[in-house]
């Protein structure tokens, strides 16, 4: 098979992979606690692929030192911790909306890149001001929305994704993205857990209340979201141009809106239309801009897979 088939494979299973994760994650709330399944996703995951890494690689390519555990604590706690509200906010908030507010992840990026001093070129800080025009038109309470209280929720989620996706460049995380990864998933996961664990009831957490689609979309999470998803992400970032790579992250709320639609019956009006067109045309301009102007990526130079949500930012590590 050649590369170019490859990467088009590899492309399709993001496309569908992390497109479909909202719905996965809309399942596990409808019976399990929220804070507590995520807890479950993230943990399992980050063993499973550090588990692998140790299988393929050797022990030793799992060590770190104090810093980069430490860095992979924060990063963790702020991309599994983001994405451990949307099993709370999409209970109330319908998948499609939700996605398109966590597809604004790139925008927030430039705005705390603004804030830190680099300067993105005009053009971006432009398209910024109109891509969250969009998140302002659909955070409206509605019948078509959701209550106020969850769809900020939800943009609180997007940005702590986007400072862990800023910070994640600049901190002496591991080099190699997938043990990077494998370390942040654990870390987050594990406090997620003891989180879920403590505010719980014992009733809450019987196993024989959660139903068979719940126990479904967080095998679906921890097995496609995490480790397929990501790997794949993984590898089109060493084999694939940066600009192609980026197209997940305005394809992958068409696929979360299609799934509402049909899967959920999710009503699809002008006003969630009109913000869609504003904030995914705002991503796409920003991120190819970026790619245009990025510099290589070395292995470990990976800013957080998307969770699912997560978003594609280079830059060089400190």
């Amino acid at each position: 098979m050649s590369t170019s088939a490859k990467v088009w494979i590899a492309l399709w299973v993001v496309y569908i992979v992390w497109g479909s994760t909202y719905l996965g994650i809309e399942l596990v709330g409808e019976t399990m606690p929220a804070t507590f399944a995520a807890g479950v996703r993230f943990t399992a995951a980050g063993l499973l692929m550090l588990g692998f890494i140790a299988w393929r690689r050797g022990p030793a390519r799992l060590r770190l030192t104090r810093r980069e555990l430490a860095s992979s604590a924060v990063v963790g706690l702020l991309l599994p911790g983001a994405n451990s509200i949307l099993f709370i906010t999409e209970q109330k908030v319908p998948i499609g909306l939700t996605s398109l507010i966590i597809a604004a992840i790139p925008l927030w990026v430039v705005l705390l890149r603004l804030l830190a001093g680099e300067r993105p070129d005009l053009v971006s800080t432009i398209v910024l001001v109109v891509g969250f025009g969009g998140i302002v038109l659909l955070v409206q309470p509605g019948s078509d929305t959701g209550p106020l209280g969850y769809l900020l929720l939800t943009v609180l989620g997007s940005f702590l994704w986007a400072l862990g996706s800023f910070l994640s460049p600049r901190i002496p995380v591991p080099r190699h993205a997938l043990v990077a990864t494998g370390y942040e998933m654990l870390v987050g996961g594990l406090v997620l857990l003891a989180i879920g664990l403590a505010v719980y009831s014992p009733s809450e957490l019987d196993p024989g209340r959660w139903s068979g689609r719940s126990i479904f979309g967080l095998s679906y999470l921890i097995v496609f979201g995490s480790l397929l998803g990501y790997s794949a992400y993984v590898w089109l970032l060493a084999n694939a141009p940066i600009a192609k790579v980026s197209t997940y992250a305005y394809v992958n709320p068409v696929v979360a809106i299609a799934l509402g639609v049909i899967v959920l019956d999710e009503s699809l009006t002008l006003r969630i239309v009109a913000g869609a067109l504003l904030i995914l045309a705002a991503v796409a301009i920003v991120l190819r801009r970026e790619a245009r102007t990025a510099v290589p990526l070395e292995p470990g130079q990976v800013v957080g897979p998307n969770g699912d949500a997560g978003q594609l930012a280079p830059a060089r590590r400190s």
